[in-house]
């Protein structure tokens, strides 16, 4: 990438929404370089009403203006805003574009029934051949299937989540791919909507907004946003709308042989291929086809990740026991190894609410100890992470038929230096940490590259390296940890 490429600085704006919070992030790409600032922060939730769980999205846009609000104070000549979200939540919009509410929560009860109620219609494999999705019981197929059908006869539209707020900015309906791909109604080989899925499952293909690529222009910022909250019409860029699609395009990689590893609530383990693999194996594998920047495919599992820590921590505050998510690491870091292994696959920790006695429970099914304290809990998860990351690549390096040499590791779970020497113990590479901020800095460079501020996907992540420190841990105690990968295997049987 040429040197004199940038002609001046260029600033744009992020939405990153996450399932704990928000946040409006200013990006500045300046001779090759990129730096991100949090402008404003916002805490995001499921509420629970009557039992049920939904989001408060009405809430969180507000939040957004007050975030571009901060922006506007600043004076700064800013390019664009995208949005970028966590995949299968989806709002309906009715005949007005107004939001029908409940927005419901992926983690929700009632997708149990609409797993029952696809089941009744089209088989598994049918719909691993369609889409190339892993099962999981909150991805929007079964969401739909659980939905009311007189609430979606009345719905004129559906936007996934992130695509639905760069809609309530532009007014440009458009499902971006990278998004549309978590749905499990999405056919990454004809990069169309599954006409036999929603044949089946009598959904109306108009339901759907198009779709669109990564990096599209939306079009300006709709006047009466721009003067409520002091911004000029900047553009509004379909970016990359899955947070886990613009973590991995801002991966700081190059050449071959390398793998991810998104790390935060959920751990998205997985390689940048060029075409979806849908055969037998990969479904039997658990593996899934999410499509990428420049309909790229990432082949990666979801596991759940640092969602049991967070849930530990949450259960252990109601007991009145306060810890930093630092002293959770000192804890684990200092407790006896290998006491106990988890499933972290395992269905029972999906779910929020007292997770230490669910691991307490794992281990009394399995004939293991459980945790005695929130150290050796805290251990146990974090060595039964790194042993499935294991898992996992050993799994995806007989699918694709090489083997990985290394391990991008981005995310907030990059900071944690314990969890990441235990994953390059446990895979016997080195892992690459860093940065924290990717999904911010890919959906901001996405940005870039759709306005002609950046010539290419390689050019970005050259950008990525350029600006951040990384941090390279080598394995060790390879004895160790293969006899405990033994005794791990046993528990995904």
């Amino acid at each position: 990438m040429a040197a004199n490429f940038f002609a001046m600085p260029t600033h744009y704006l992020a939405c990153d929404l996450g399932a704990d919070s928000g946040r409006l992030m200013l990006g500045k790409l300046d001779s090759g370089k990129i730096v991100v600032e949090e402008l404003h922060r916002f805490p995001n939730g499921p509420l629970k009403t009557f039992g049920a769980l939904h989001w408060n999205i009405e809430a969180l846009f507000a939040e957004l203006k007050n975030g571009l609000k901060k922006a506007a104070a600043r004076n700064l000549p800013i390019s664009s805003i995208s949005s970028d979200s966590w995949g299968v939540d989806y709002v309906l919009l009715d005949e007005r574009g107004l939001i029908m509410s409940p927005v419901w929560c992926y983690r929700d009860s009632r997708t149990a029934c609409g797993v029952e109620n696809v089941k009744a219609i089209v088989d598994w494999p049918t719909i691993f051949v369609e889409t190339g999705i892993q099962f999981m019981p909150l991805n929007t197929i079964y969401q739909l299937a659980a939905e009311s059908p007189d609430r979606l006869v009345r719905a004129r539209q559906l936007l996934l989540i992130g695509n639905a707020f760069n809609y309530f900015c532009s007014g440009v309906a458009r499902n971006e791919v990278s998004l549309a791909s978590t749905t499990q109604l999405y056919n990454p080989q004809t990069k169309a909507w599954s006409k036999r899925l929603l044949d089946a499952l009598k959904l109306r293909e108009d339901l759907f907004a198009p779709l669109c690529p990564s990096g599209t222009k939306l079009g300006p910022l709709k006047k009466n946003i721009a003067a409520e909250v002091g911004l000029p019409q900047i553009e509004v860029v379909a970016s990359c709308s899955h947070d886990t699609g613009a973590a991995v395009a801002a991966v700081p990689a190059d050449g071959e042989n390398w793998a991810y590893l998104s790390s935060g609530t959920w751990s998205l383990v997985g390689v940048e291929w060029p075409k979806p693999i849908i055969n037998d194996q990969a479904r039997g594998l658990a593996f899934t086809n999410e499509t990428g920047y420049g309909d790229s495919i990432r082949l990666l599992k979801n596991i759940v990740g640092l969602w049991i820590v967070q849930e530990c921590r949450r259960h252990w505050e109601k007991e009145g026991k306060k810890f930093t998510f630092a002293q959770l690491e000192e804890a684990a870091a200092a407790a006896a190894p290998f006491g106990s292994l988890i499933n972290p696959d395992d269905s029972r920790f999906v779910s929020p609410g007292d997770m230490p006695g669910k691991i307490a429970a794992f281990c009394e099914d399995t004939s293991q100890p459980a945790p005695a304290n929130p150290g050796a809990c805290m251990r146990c998860i974090y060595e039964s992470l790194a042993l499935f990351y294991r898992a996992t690549i050993r799994r995806l390096e007989r699918l694709i038929g090489k083997k990985i040499e290394r391990l991008h590791v981005v995310g907030g779970g990059s900071k944690d230096t314990t969890l990441n020497q235990f994953t390059a113990n446990a895979l016997k590479v080195p892992v690459i940490a860093g940065p924290t901020e990717c999904t911010a800095l890919g959906n901001i460079l996405v940005q870039a590259i759709a306005l002609g501020h950046l010539p290419s996907l390689a050019a970005a992540r050259e950008v990525v390296r350029n600006s951040f420190e990384l941090k390279t841990i080598m394995p060790r105690d390879a004895a160790q940890w293969d006899a405990a990968a033994a005794r791990f295997e046993k528990l995904l049987a």
